[in-house]
């Protein structure tokens, strides 16, 4: 019963038994029908909400008031770079995620320089930010009209025994942002600026440094999704991450990382993203409005965020 306890303590357990509920509510409505494609569906989708939730949960667990808004504006205009200089052909493939990740780490260390030079508050100077990128994406890849090379386009989509192995790699992936955070230098001082960044000071951490390589990081994690998501969908688009806007706080927030700082939880950050899929396709499954649909979806979210915040309380 202790070890029970302890278990449902974690902050990451609640959203994947969110995620498991979800699903269990739809298959019982479907009769059983498509229970394993949803899943399969659920990890495909779920993979571009995680890489963008892995590098907000950095910027997050920085401490209080540090958010990156421009991820949605980053992802439309990295995935028309990567379009363009992929320009329908396998061979440029490699080069045309370089450039994404470029045009992404670009885009993080303006965030960061705004937010240093300027003094102003992280949520300020990256939705203004934003608002930059998009008039540039507009510019620059309104009617782009370029499909992705076809080797990449199969790759996005590409399955073994029915799992998508974009998920397997963001799995691998999330293992290496859990070992960097917890056993690498870089995670332990930005751990540490969130729980007190004076203490963070004098103790020798380089805080300037190491918040200009998170925003870095976390803009060329956006950068590297924009082109995967254009692969997937077959094309770039200016608001092809729009949906992430709230999505990559919401996975952050309802996987257990607080948004007081010095707190992270990666495994957290993939439940989020697998219950807040499964939640969209048991709400369409069910024939509910645009309008319910979001209205139910965030009470469901306060819901999760409510039930772990109580057993946190418990501990």
């Amino acid at each position: 019963m202790a070890s029970l306890r302890l278990l449902l303590a974690k902050p990451w357990i609640w959203s994947f038994i969110g995620a498991l509920l979800v699903w269990l509510a739809t298959i019982a409505f479907t009769g059983g029908y498509g229970g394993g494609g949803m899943i399969t569906a659920a990890l495909s989708l779920a993979v571009f909400t995680v890489i963008v939730g892995v590098g907000q949960m950095f910027v997050i667990t920085l401490g209080p008031g540090n958010v990156d808004l421009s991820l949605p504006a980053n992802i439309g205009l990295a995935s028309a770079v990567a379009m363009k200089v992929m320009d329908g052909n396998d061979s440029m493939i490699v080069v045309g995620l370089l450039a994404a990740l470029a045009c992404g780490m670009a885009i993080g260390a303006a965030n960061y320089l705004l937010i240093w030079a300027l003094r102003i508050p992280p949520i300020i100077a990256t939705l203004s930010a934003s608002f930059i990128i998009q008039s540039i994406d507009i510019s620059y890849g309104r009617g782009l009209q370029i499909k992705p090379p076809p080797g990449f386009a199969s790759f996005t989509n590409w399955q073994i025994l029915g799992i998508p192995v974009l998920a397997i790699l963001t799995v691998l992936f999330s293992i290496g942002a859990a070992i960097a955070l917890q056993r690498m230098i870089y995670g332990r001082s930005v751990l540490a600026i969130g729980q007190n960044i004076r203490a963070a000071w004098l103790a020798g951490v380089n805080v300037g440094r190491i918040r200009f390589l998170t925003y870095t990081l976390s803009g060329a994690l956006g950068g590297l999704d924009g082109a995967l998501l254009a692969g997937y969908f077959r094309g770039a688009n200016v608001d092809i991450g729009n949906e992430y806007l709230l999505a990559c706080i919401a996975v952050v927030v309802i996987g257990g990382t607080s948004v007081a700082g010095g707190k992270a939880n990666v495994p957290g950050v993939w439940g989020a993203a697998l219950f807040l899929v499964l939640l969209l396709t048991m709400l369409n499954t069910f024939g509910v409005s645009a309008g319910v649909r979001l209205l139910l979806t965030g009470l469901i979210i306060v819901g999760v965020i409510t039930a772990a915040g109580g057993q946190k309380a418990l501990r």
